[in-house]
């Protein structure tokens, strides 16, 4: 089973979300994904202001501190000057892994030519695989269904629990 996190941008957000408190529909797509499709389990959420250096705190505290197969990011991969999640990812990550993303942009290139206006990015930081997601739930349903079935092996992969050509 992967041990998966999520992290939300929400320009709005003053404080990260508390236990008990909605969750925002984007966050019940992956969730719904992640648990039926992967037979992964979240182990932490929640949503940060549009500000590189409160993503950054996440995703490292997500990576290091909770130790997450996979880190799902949702918003902030637009054009606005707000959009500043591919720039905290990068900041954070070892190495590059962009054929998720590229993946996810082809997919959804068919779905709408605006797609070519998402600048996310994956990476990898340690043993964690981190993606970043649009903000609305269906464009978080349709890029994580373009990758979703390849998780588990890269996931396997890079947590060490199979080799590279199993």
């Amino acid at each position: 089973m992967s041990r998966c996190a999520m992290e939300g941008c929400d320009p709005d957000c003053q404080r990260p979300r508390l236990a008990g408190e909605r969750e925002d529909t984007s966050a019940q797509v992956i969730r719904e994904l992640v648990e039926e499709e992967m037979g992964g389990e979240i182990i932490e959420y929640r949503v940060v202001p549009d500000e590189k250096d409160e993503i950054m705190a996440a995703l490292i505290e997500m990576t290091d501190y909770y130790n997450a197969d996979l880190i799902l990011t949702t918003g902030g991969t637009g054009l606005a000057p707000r959009d500043v999640t591919p720039e905290a990812t990068l900041s954070i990550v070892d190495r590059l892994a962009p054929g998720f993303a590229e993946a996810m942009r082809q997919g959804a290139m068919a779905k709408t030519p605006r797609a070519m206006l998402s600048r996310a990015v994956s990476g990898i930081r340690g043993r964690t695989l981190i993606i970043n997601l649009p903000g609305s739930p269906k464009g978080v349903h349709e890029n994580l269904a373009v990758i979703i079935d390849q998780l588990p092996h890269a996931l396997a992969i890079l947590t060490g629990r199979e080799g590279d050509h199993g």
